[in-house]
């Protein structure tokens, strides 16, 4: 139940000042009012201990972890982190997919029994998570007893309401998607033999035609309570464009799902309660997961009036119509929030076995270490089409926003040679007084102020909608500006004596705006930001989403950093990525991976 990666566009970058003014123009308009996207209950929440739960898809252990996979998770990470920053109660989930007939086709193949197979890859998706600085609080394994008591509990409460009836399907099945499939989601084609076969129109996978005698879902039902749900709510799936994509598929009717398995085609998976010949179908076991993590179905409603999904496109159908519907059935509340992100490719192509140019985020963090590779997917992943992945873009990126912009802005500011003293310099409001009438400061600086200031209402409107790259591309923006307003007074050329005032502001602004940027970039890059505000002297106490307050000396209050010692020089803040040790190009490594399941 994985969320796949692959894309083909970039984030175009757009001059600052006017990238900049666009922003506080909108921020301007809608300064005391973030976007409207939560529900009821979310809202009610966030006035008493404001909990948020947030999930990333569980991912099928058909195979070893790839980029797409840690890209689903880096994003819930950064959404996790923000709300933790922001003072919400944060819980973060994870995990993997474990049963279905793929999996049993593997393990057999692999000549291995299917739970110590599905243990070896979950662990190995559990060391990529921990290398990549995914903080999740909650790992979860469709073949924990506590999974399967949640599965059975919620199918006895579809079956006593009267939504599951004993049926015969007949139709095409996908096996690697482990999807059923209508008439018009199949088509023709030809096997790598030249012969006549069917499959999926989205994926290309084969698929087969299918009759059983199992159990059946009224989903058919749901279709207008479904969309009642959705139209009632129009930021409940985000970006819009998928939330359009939705209304499009609900606008006709919906057949009945088959949620069961004949036991003698697959062994591998949860049984029927009452019904040991059948077993479970892989999608609806596998979504009960975000339940079973909040202890489901005892003591879980704090939690699940604050969930919120991080899925791929590819799986919208099961999140945004299959999921709502069943929890509609069992008289739980609906998802707060759908997330949906797009695929990745490397190198304009397809991830793929047989293409062996599967990315592995091992070798990805060796060669740009954890942050340089979560600030590049967070960067350049847009979430309402494809990506494309490839070594030189990584390096180019890195080197120019975290190498050169920010990490020469935090070298020059604070190097020894100009801040002798090693403190937090002081402001003065007669050199920089609120009025640009009189004193040393010019309007380019003003409105760099302007924009700073501007920065975290606008980095939090981004994150909300989870347009992270958005939130990205205006603090690099920024950082862009204040490199300007520093190389615009050379203050290394001030005299210490005549110019000290001036000289003191010039880098006591420059360090408000650094701290701005590192207190903004702790859910993006926690080991970076933490290098930068702990050079700057701020402790964990003052880094919470409230304590931004930016120039607070400009605004005439008092700013607690003044004449504090900076922290210890931590040294080179990111490394500049050099293409000889990367090879320039992407290596056609292969690994065991395989098509994920839709």
């Amino acid at each position: 139940m994985f969320a796949h990666a692959s894309g083909s566009s970039s984030v175009a970058m757009r001059s600052p000042c006017r990238f900049l003014a666009r922003a506080t123009t909108a921020l301007r308009l809608s300064a005391h009012a973030l976007p409207r996207v939560y529900g009821t209950h979310e809202r009610q929440a966030s006035r008493c201990s404001r909990p948020y739960y947030i999930t990333t898809p569980i991912f099928y252990v058909n195979a070893s972890p790839h980029i797409g996979h840690v890209y689903s998770a880096v994003t819930a990470d950064c959404l996790h982190r923000y709300k933790l920053l922001k003072g919400h109660d944060s819980r973060f989930s994870t995990g993997t997919d474990e049963h279905g007939l793929k999996i049993q086709q593997a393990a057999s193949s692999a000549a291995k029994e299917p739970l110590s197979f599905c243990t070896e890859i979950s662990q190995s998706f559990k060391h990529v998570f921990q290398r990549c600085s995914i903080s999740y609080t909650d790992y979860i394994r469709t073949t924990e007893q506590r999974h399967r008591r949640a599965v059975e509990d919620f199918w006895g409460v579809l079956h006593s309401r009267g939504v599951l009836y004993k049926g015969w399907y007949e139709g095409w099945y996908s096996t690697p998607d482990e999807s059923f499939l209508s008439p018009a989601q199949v088509s023709d084609s030809t096997d790598s033999g030249g012969a006549g076969v069917k499959v999926s129109s989205e994926s290309g996978h084969k698929v087969e035609w299918m009759k059983e005698d199992n159990y059946m879902f009224r989903l058919s039902e749901f279709r207008t309570e479904l969309l009642r749900w959705l139209r009632s709510n129009p930021k409940v799936i985000q970006p819009v464009k998928f939330y359009d994509l939705v209304l499009q598929w609900l606008e006709d009717d919906i057949p009945d799902l088959s949620v069961s398995r004949q036991k003698s085609r697959l062994q591998w998976g949860i049984p029927v309660p009452g019904d040991p010949e059948q077993t479970i179908y892989v999608w609806l076991d596998a979504l009960v997961n975000y339940l079973t993590v909040v202890g489901y179905p005892q003591n879980h409603s704090q939690w699940w009036t604050a969930v919120h999904h991080v899925v791929g496109k590819d799986i919208l159908k099961f999140h945004a119509i299959y999921w709502p519907a069943f929890l509609m059935a069992a008289g739980l509340p609906l998802p707060q929030m759908i997330y949906v992100h797009s695929h990745w490719t490397v190198e304009g192509r397809k991830m793929s076995k047989s293409l062996g140019n599967v990315i592995n985020p091992l070798d990805a963090i060796e060669k740009f270490t954890v942050d340089g590779l979560r600030y590049f997917l967070l960067r350049q992943g847009v979430p309402d089409s494809d990506c494309d992945y490839y070594d030189d873009k990584v390096i180019k990126m890195c080197n120019s926003e975290l190498a050169d912009a920010l990490g020469g802005l935090l070298n020059r500011c604070t190097a020894p040679s100009i801040n002798p003293t090693q403190v937090y310099p002081r402001f003065s409001n007669t050199c920089f007084p609120k009025e640009e009438l009189s004193g040393r400061a010019v309007s380019d600086d003003y409105r760099m102020v302007e924009a700073v200031s501007a920065l975290p209402v606008l980095v939090e409107q981004h994150f909300e909608t989870l347009h992270i790259y958005k939130a990205l591309e205006t603090i690099s923006a920024c950082v862009r500006l204040t490199n300007r307003f520093v190389q615009r007074h050379a203050p290394w050329k001030l005299d210490r004596k005549e110019d000290r005032q001036w000289l003191d502001t010039i880098l006591h602004v420059s360090l408000e705006c650094l701290r701005v940027y590192g207190m903004l970039l702790q859910p993006v890059v926690p080991g970076l930001a933490d290098k930068i505000l702990s050079r700057l002297g701020v402790t964990p106490e003052e880094r919470s989403w409230d304590s931004v307050n930016f120039l607070m000396k400009y605004e005439g209050q008092d700013c607690g950093l003044e004449g504090r010692a900076l922290g210890p020089d931590l040294g080179v803040l990111f490394s500049r990525l050099e293409r000889s040790s990367v090879k320039g190009k992407t290596p056609k490594k292969a690994t065991t991976q395989e098509e994920s399941k839709s």
